[in-house]
């Protein structure tokens, strides 16, 4: 949020911020089984880290001498919304993926979906599950159907290019090929955890970690990492 500020301010555009913190037992279950799809459908098998991915993905990248593709999961993800830039030099990933390590040790799978579902980008100026369906379909995201849903997981790839309100041919694609796959995830079930946070919004600050700045809405870091997860060695498959 404050990167887009930086550049709408070089700009000399208005910074515009439209996000309204809603928990998570009032988001849609279609909205989380489609972002899993999207973004992390291997959410309850890693511990912040997908080494399959991670390893395909270090692959390419050697092989174009560049870093063409990524692998970041839903907690490598909020790591760097919260704590760091969006640059892709190694140094910043080393830190992005300590983070990722910190938050899966301290947060349960509910808590980390919940706070990625409030601070990812969903479209200019655009913050959050709740302020994306009230913009695009003038509903609250408990109310998402599977196709919006499927709608705005297949736009957080790039959402200031892929615009729900307007979709693409490639949008449409992709909300196509999420729909057929959303019954092959599961979510994490609403569980009460000590620290919810309210509908207005986070209350306590995330606390700093070693010379990495918080730049994200803050939350609390509760003990009980098993909250949330769902019995068996592994939980849901994709």
């Amino acid at each position: 949020m404050e990167l887009r500020a930086r550049e709408a301010q070089r700009r000399g555009d208005p910074t515009t911020k439209d996000q309204r913190w809603v928990a998570y037992s009032r988001i849609s279950p279609n909205l989380k089984r489609a972002v899993l799809v999207a973004e992390d459908s291997a959410f309850w098998k890693h511990e912040g880290i997908d080494f399959e991915q991670l390893r395909e993905s270090m692959e390419v990248n050697w092989e174009r001498g560049e870093f063409a593709r990524g692998a970041s999961t839903i907690t490598q993800q909020l790591a760097k919304n919260l704590y760091l830039s969006p640059s892709k030099n190694p140094v910043r990933k080393l830190r992005e993926l300590l983070i990722t390590r910190r938050l899966e040790a301290e947060l349960s799978k509910q808590r980390i979906l919940e706070l990625y579902l409030n601070v990812i980008e969903w479209g200019d100026g655009i913050w959050g599950a709740e302020a994306a369906a009230r913009r695009y379909f003038h509903k609250s995201s408990a109310e998402l159907s599977p196709q919006e849903s499927a709608l705005l997981a297949a736009a957080i790839i790039n959402p200031r290019v892929l615009d729900p309100g307007h979709p693409s041919a490639r949008l449409r694609r992709r909300q196509q090929m999420i729909t057929r796959r959303m019954g092959a995830v599961t979510p994490p079930p609403v569980v009460t955890e000590p620290s919810a946070v309210p509908a207005q919004g986070p209350v306590e600050a995330i606390p700093a970690l070693p010379g990495t700045p918080v730049t994200g809405p803050g939350t609390a870091l509760p003990g009980d990492k098993d909250a949330g997860r769902p019995t068996g060695a592994t939980g849901p498959g994709r």
